[in-house]
């Protein structure tokens, strides 16, 4: 039985081994980044209403954020199942609670530094108003369902990768899990940026929503990650 150290040793060795291997890379910085940015301009000159832009400012982050998701973790998992790391590692006996702790907070950097990008983007091309209240609301979404992204996408990725057609199978799965995600954080941000008539008061309730399925996930994928790994 692995001790907590054990557990807490081996996420900070995988997690710094995923973002040593995207520094190296730059695929986030040079392939998601501008592809989930064009997505945010691209939205911008096909709406063409600022007070639409502004309404549905929430949603257009979260969805980009989406979009990246799938293509993040289908590459971390490719070079996991191409060199044979992710087996490697189960066989020399690796905790595979640390296994998916390590790799869920290399997404979870992932998926920061691109939705850093998107709300900036937000802010300029939509011209959305955020005051402080709004601020911290807006960043304590933005915690809670990152984390809960990057749960869920470490949990089916690990399901899907050594599957065929793991492409599409992995959207497939993702979309229907992370519906209560995206739906949760682009009320709360809405809440955040005051659109829609929304105020901040309504925000926090789906703040909750997204801490209780971050939680769900987090447990869960600490208990099922090594008999998914092992199929």
């Amino acid at each position: 039985m692995s001790t907590s150290p054990n557990i807490a040793r081996v996420a900070r060795v995988v997690a710094a081994k995923d973002l040593r291997i995207e520094m190296r890379s730059r695929i986030v910085v040079q392939q998601v980044l501008p592809f989930a940015g064009l997505v945010m301009v691209m939205f911008a000159f096909a709406l063409d209403n600022d007070d639409v832009l502004q309404r549905v400012a929430g949603g257009l982050v979260w969805l980009a954020t989406l979009f990246s998701l799938f293509i993040v973790v289908q590459r971390s998992y490719a070079i996991e199942t191409t060199d044979g790391a992710l087996d490697a590692l189960r066989v020399a006996g690796v905790d595979s609670q640390g296994i998916f702790l390590g790799k869920s907070a290399a997404l979870f950097v992932q998926l920061i530094t691109l939705e850093l990008l998107l709300f900036v983007l937000a802010v300029v091309l939509y011209q959305v108003q955020l005051s402080l209240a709004g601020l911290v609301l807006l960043v304590t979404c933005v915690l809670c369902a990152t984390a809960g992204l990057a749960f869920v996408g470490t949990l089916y990725g690990g399901l899907t990768a050594g599957t065929r057609g793991r492409e599409t199978l992995l959207p497939l799965l993702l979309l229907p899990v992370v519906a209560p995600v995206v739906l949760s954080a682009t009320r709360a941000t809405e809440s955040a940026f005051s659109s829609g008539g929304a105020v901040l008061a309504d925000g926090w309730p789906w703040v909750g929503v997204l801490a209780v399925f971050a939680a769900l996930f987090g447990i869960g994928g600490l208990l099922s990650f090594g008999a998914l790994i092992e199929e």
